[in-house]
Order: C-alpha cells, then sequence, then structure tokens
C-alpha cells in the first residue's frame, strides 16, 4: 500500500543538502533581482518582492509535491501530460500577443506560461512510459518511437508560438533520458546522421528571421552590435568588467547605466558576474553543478525505475536552463529566451524550477521505502 503522507522514515531522510543548495540559489537571485531592477521605478523597481512571492506560493506547491509519494504520479502521468497539452492549445485561444509571440494565459492581474510547466509533465509522462516497458535490452529508434511523439506534440506546439528555446529544453530533456535507455549504437549513429541532414531543412521553412539573426550574430558577434547582437554583447562586457571579485554590489555599471537589457529575466548573470567578478560567478555555477550532480545521485539510488527518470528528467531541466542560460550571456551559444533556474525572474519559471526540486526531494526521500525490486534503464 502507498501511502499518500510524509511517514516519519521519510521525514528522518529529508534532503538538507539539495535544500540548502537550492535556497542559497534562490536567495542569490532574490539580492541580485534587486540590484537588476534598481535602475527601474515603479512596478519593475518591485519585481524582487514579487519573487518572494512566487518564490512562497512555489515552496508552498513544492511541499504538497514531497507529501504526496511520487508513486501516485505515475498512474496519473498520461492524464497530466493531456492536461498540459491541452494548456498549450488554449494559449492560441485566449493568449495576447507580446512582442510577436503568444505565451501566456491571464486570469485577471495573474497570469501563467504552459510551456515551463509542461516540462515537468512531460518528463512524468517521460517516466510512466519507461516505467511500463519492462526491456531492459538495448532500444532502437523504433522503440523510442512513442516518448519521441510524446516530445514532438508539445515541442512543436511551443515553437509555434513561438518560443524556440523552450521548445528546445523539451528536446533536450528527452534526449537526456533518451541517452540513459541503453540505446543501441547503430540506432544512435541513424539519429545523428538524420539530425545533420534535417539541419537545412529547419534552417530554411522552420526558424523565424529573428531567430536566425540570432544564430548568425552568434556566428559573427562583430556584424550587428547594435541592434540583434546587443543583448550578446553587452552582457559579455558586463562579465569582463566584473574582473576577479567585481566592482561591489549594485556598482555594475553595464546594469547601472541600463545598457543590459533583460536583466532581470534571461540575463541576469552578468548582473551578478560584473558586481561580484569572477569568484562570485565560480560559487554559483558550483552551486548548479552540484544540484545537477546530486540529482543524477538522486537518480541513481532511486527504487524505481518511474524514480529514476523523475529524477534525470527533473535535473536535465536544471542543468539545460542553467548551461544554456550561462552559454549565452558568455557567447558561447546563440541568444534564445531560457532563464537561469531559480534566479532569474518569473512566476511560471521559479514555480516549474521549484517542482524539480520538490520531485527529486520526493524521490529521495523515498528510497529507502519499501517497493518491489528496483527497475533499471
Amino acid at each position: 500500500m502507498i501511502r499518500g503522507d510524509v511517514s516519519p522514515r521519510a521525514r528522518d531522510h529529508f534532503d538538507w543538502p539539495l535544500f540548502i543548495a537550492a535556497a542559497l540559489i534562490a536567495v542569490l537571485g532574490v539580492v541580485n533581482l534587486y540590484s537588476a531592477t534598481s535602475v527601474y521605478q515603479g512596478v519593475r523597481a518591485e519585481l524582487y518582492i514579487s519573487q518572494i512571492y512566487w518564490l512562497v506560493l512555489g515552496g508552498i506547491l513544492g511541499g504538497i509535491l514531497v507529501a504526496i509519494d511520487y508513486r501516485h504520479l505515475e498512474r496519473l502521468g498520461y492524464a497530466i501530460y493531456t492536461f498540459g497539452v491541452f494548456s498549450l492549445i488554449l494559449v492560441f485561444i485566449f493568449a495576447k500577443d507580446l512582442r510577436g509571440s503568444k505565451r501566456w494565459i491571464e486570469f485577471g492581474a495573474f497570469r501563467f506560461q504552459p510551456s515551463e510547466f509542461m516540462k515537468v509533465f512531460l518528463v512524468i509522462a517521460l517516466a510512466k512510459f519507461l516505467h511500463d516497458d519492462p526491456r531492459s535490452e538495448g532500444r532502437t529508434l523504433k522503440d523510442l518511437l512513442v516518448p519521441a511523439l510524446l516530445t514532438g506534440v508539445p515541442a512543436l506546439l511551443i515553437l509555434k508560438q513561438p518560443d524556440l528555446g523552450t521548445a528546445s529544453i523539451h528536446v533536450l530533456v528527452f534526449l537526456m533520458i533518451a541517452a540513459l535507455t541503453r540505446v543501441r549504437w547503430k540506432s544512435v549513429v541513424t539519429f545523428i546522421v538524420t539530425v545533420a541532414c534535417a539541419l537545412p531543412i529547419i534552417w530554411n521553412y522552420v526558424l523565424l528571421d529573428y531567430q536566425k539573426a540570432r544564430v548568425t550574430v552568434f556566428l559573427r558577434p562583430e556584424d550587428d552590435i547594435l541592434k540583434t547582437g546587443w543583448h550578446a554583447h553587452h552582457s559579455r562586457v558586463a562579465i569582463g568588467n566584473g574582473g576577479l571579485f567585481g566592482n561591489g554590489y549594485m556598482k555594475g555599471t553595464q546594469n547601472q547605466f541600463n545598457f543590459l537589457p533583460d536583466q532581470f529575466s534571461d540575463f541576469p548573470f552578468p548582473v551578478f558576474a560584473e558586481e561580484w567578478g569572477f569568484a562570485g560567478s565560480v560559487l554559483l555555477v558550483l552551486l548548479y553543478g552540484f544540484l545537477c550532480l546530486w540529482s543524477i545521485r538522486i537518480a541513481s539510488l532511486a527504487k524505481d525505475r518511474f524514480g529514476a527518470v523523475l529524477g534525470v528528467g527533473c535535473g536535465a531541466i536544471l542543468f539545460w536552463h542553467a548551461f544554456i542560460n550561462a552559454g549565452m550571456v558568455c557567447g558561447i551559444l546563440p541568444v534564445v529566451g531560457v532563464t537561469l533556474p531559480l534566479f532569474s525572474y518569473g512566476g511560471s519559471s521559479v514555480t516549474t524550477m521549484l517542482m524539480c526540486v520538490a520531485l527529486l526531494m520526493n524521490v529521495s526521500m523515498r528510497r529507502y521505502s519499501v517497493v518491489p525490486a528496483p527497475d533499471r534503464l
């Protein structure tokens, strides 16, 4: 009998390292957000207060997820996924156009971004599929067709919004989970060749003009610094200005003189790097590195395949968000709309990341529970 409450035995195994790492990142994010928005007046100047509210609400939701045994989610996996896809369809009906994209559903003053929550819903659905699939030998591409379709449907809907960054996260999470399912080498080579052949089609018929421009500027940064390349250029300048120990809190020139756009959402890391320097940046990167490595540890200790895939999937969401955001602000990746986990401003983003942390905590706390013999990916 699987219980829905947190048993005393589970409470005894509260994952303090996971909690402390996530809490430190969130606290640093609020401190950085206060500095990043200090150049604004009005509503934007108080975004750090909204961020605290979202952290509290996300923490309450996370607490509920921790209290409910994660194995209950296995039975509801496809229903949760269906709800997520339905919410993505509603975006095209109810969402308002904002800077050329439709991503948020609004209810009065409250609004949320379904594509953010869909990342977690997708991981749950993929975990259920792999849990129900008894095979343990090497899989072929045909064996991964169903999980690929589960990933492709929301990814295409999100790409249509358009939101290339979030759609890419969904695909990358699927690929990371698939990489751990013992895919045959012949299938891996076939997949790589297929993707390489499809790149010209994606470039010519899938990517929009502004998305192509971002890739072009990434390859030749000096071509359009005053327009398309403005974000990437000034983020690199800010990081360079930080030096070894930074210019000091709220003393970063790129932020204070408003050269950095979207410094509260997509570009908070350059603000932090300019103020705290290389030393502070290393600390933040180490916290993310620990969080990602700890999620792998949790997955490896999970007592069933569903928990293992949940651990890998939630860890993948955190990893790819951190890697892509840090990569684009440092100039090693094109600029896409991907937030820095628990650090960037955004209600939907913060809540989603806290859901990932809560699911990791859930799997970790119940690794000592009495369950059937563990399955292997």
